[in-house]
């Protein structure tokens, strides 16, 4: 038996114990799974995976379930069906390349979609907030979130997504998120999982013109973490992609990034953040792409890393791929230590040592949590912040 065969089998066991769903649905879903099927999961022997070895999920047998979720929905906010997202579903995160998105398609019910529709001119103020949690279990679960997102046009709304539990589990999350032109969208994803948990997420977002996109990604927790963000802009289109991930023990975390500039005068700016202890690894990839028709974009990228320990490593590898003449874009990468001069001011003025090491590495982390606008998602993240390196080092 074949190595993508071995991995099929258990999942094809549960995918047969589906509930029925429309015809349509079940057409998608039994497309994406026969591209699960052919190609298996990725291996370090792709080019996308090349630093990230997924096989602690691909032998791990795990018991698919629903979920438990929750999420609050401010008026006017509309609820849709899978028959209404119909129109949106699976049109944007391909599962034609990404065996992830394909096992998630494959597992498409109504108990885990959270559906909605912001509409046009709507001003929402109240964070729409969705929250998965998951548990240990034994056999360890496996949950396929999916989250459909359409913004009207000159609507404006806050997403907070959350993920978090206990013990070994799978989280296997896709988010896909429309916005019409002019749309002003700010999307918070905060990852929180349990230390023993795996958790894979691709985020798609199609941008109308003009609009302007915000999303920020902080991830803290999970044994083996890979996040996708795929975001194509339209013409005067303006996106902002931030992250900040913090690792130590044997955690992994990957980030790869797509920002498509598909049309003219569209501005990108993104800026990820890393900070590695113990002999944790983490991946960034960055890829600006930039179609021949569009002229005048403006794009900035950035990934700077922070390693606190010898035996930590991060791979990161920014990419320019740009067809069109007139443009202005940069990338860069820095991978580096406390700077000591910082450290021995710190020193000078009587503060010690491991204080000022966690001092210094607060303060890195602290410009990305600086950009996030919902009060009551910043203020716990800076507790946490200010427990892990102050309350941490001073042990």
């Amino acid at each position: 038996m074949t190595a993508v065969a071995e991995q099929t089998g258990a999942w094809l066991a549960e995918f047969t114990e589906l509930p029925a769903v429309a015809p349509w649905a079940q057409e998608l879903r039994e497309s994406a799974f026969q591209q699960f099927a052919k190609v298996g999961f990725p291996t370090t022997h792709d080019e996308e995976w090349r630093f990230t070895n997924v096989a602690p999920i691909a032998r791990t047998s795990f018991k698919v379930a629903a979920g438990g979720y929750w999420y609050n929905r401010p008026s006017p906010v509309e609820v849709l069906g899978l028959e209404e997202a119909r129109q949106h579903l699976g049109h944007y995160a391909s599962f034609e390349q990404n065996a992830f998105v394909a096992l998630n398609t494959a597992f498409l019910r109504e108990s885990s979609l959270i559906a909605i529709r912001i509409p046009a001119g709507a001003v929402i103020t109240q964070p729409i907030e969705i929250k998965y949690t998951a548990q240990d279990a034994d056999p360890a679960l496996a949950v396929h979130p999916r989250v459909l997102i359409v913004v009207g046009a000159d609507a404006h709304c806050t997403i907070v997504e959350s993920y978090s539990g206990t013990g070994k589990y799978f989280t296997n999350a896709v988010t896909e998120i429309v916005a019409g032109d002019r749309a002003v969208v700010d999307h918070y994803k905060i990852q929180r999982e349990s230390i023993d948990a795996f958790h894979v997420a691709t985020l798609a977002a199609q941008l109308g013109r003009s609009a302007n996109f915000v999303s920020h990604s902080i991830s803290l927790g999970g044994a083996l973490v890979r996040n996708d963000v795929n975001v194509v802009l339209s013409e005067g289109t303006e996106a902002t992609i931030n992250g900040l991930y913090i690792v130590n023990g044997t955690q992994h975390i990957d980030n790869h990034t797509s920002i498509d500039h598909a049309k003219p005068h569209g501005t990108s700016h993104e800026v990820y953040k890393g900070i590695l202890d113990g002999r944790a690894t983490a991946v960034f990839n960055g890829r600006i792409i930039v179609r021949p028709d569009a002229q005048k974009t403006d794009s900035k990228q950035t990934n700077k890393n922070l390693v606190l320990s010898d035996e930590a490593v991060i791979d990161t590898k920014p990419e320019l791929q740009i067809w069109a003449d007139d443009v202005r874009c940069t990338h860069g990468a820095t991978i580096g230590q406390l700077d000591a001069e910082s450290l021995f001011y710190l020193q000078s003025r009587g503060i010690g040592k491991e204080q000022a090491r966690g001092l210094l590495t607060y303060a890195f982390a602290q410009d990305i949590v600086d950009r996030i606008k919902v009060p009551a998602l910043k203020d716990p993240l800076e507790q946490i912040l200010f427990e892990k390196f102050h309350e941490h080092r001073q042990k």
